[in-house]
Formats: C-alpha cells, sequence, structure tokens
C-alpha cells in the first residue's frame, strides 16, 4: 500500500502562487508516475500535470506556462508549483501516484482561487 498526504492549499487571490506538496510513504518503491488532478463542484476530475519517474512531464493545456510539476524522489514527494491563478484553479486538488498495477489517490487538498 502507498499512503499520500497532500498540503500547502489554501485561498489566494486571482495572479497570487500556490505550492502543493504531496508525500508518499509506505510500499513507495517501483512508484513510478505521479501526478497531480483537480475536481471542481459540479464537474468531472480532471489531469492537471504528471511526471514519469524519469522526469518527464505531461501537462493539461489550461495550466500549460504557469504551473509546474516536479518530484525528490529520495523525499518520495511531487510537487505542484501553481503560479498566475486564475478563478477557474478553483477545486480540490488530488495526488496520484501510480505502481503497477495499482493507483493511489490522496485525500485532497482545497485551492480557492478569488477574484
Amino acid at each position: 500500500q502507498v499512503q499520500l498526504v497532500e498540503s500547502g492549499g489554501g485561498l489566494v487571490q486571482a495572479g497570487g502562487s500556490l505550492r502543493l506538496s504531496c508525500a508518499a510513504s509506505g510500499s513507495t518503491f517501483s512508484i513510478n508516475a505521479m501526478g497531480w488532478y483537480r475536481q471542481a463542484p459540479g464537474k468531472q476530475r480532471e489531469l492537471v500535470a504528471t511526471i514519469g519517474s524519469g522526469g518527464s512531464t505531461n501537462y493539461a493545456d489550461s495550466v500549460k506556462g504557469r504551473f509546474t510539476i516536479s518530484r525528490d524522489n529520495a523525499k518520495n514527494t511531487v510537487y505542484l508549483q501553481m503560479n498566475s491563478l486564475k478563478p477557474e484553479d478553483t477545486a480540490v486538488y488530488y495526488c496520484k501516484a501510480s505502481r503497477w498495477p495499482n493507483s493511489y489517490w490522496g485525500q485532497g487538498t482545497q485551492v480557492t482561487v478569488s477574484s
């Protein structure tokens, strides 16, 4: 089993920045991809960004150029630096870790961007 704990969410004004962290514990060996997803009220959960074990990244078009995902394999932690935040970025942000054949989710952290 892998446990994921997110932190760093909060309330910020439009144009501001936040940095999310997700620390993995438990059976963290052979974790492959890690990523961030988000779910706004009344909407489906959507991909924000992913990062492979080798550092390859993938971003949703809506966050390209504003968000940066990174990971520290020694600390089993993945980060999401969010800049130039917009009200439409308001959502619960979830961390996901993939270790074949399973995927694990964190409990989520709320990000609210005021206009």
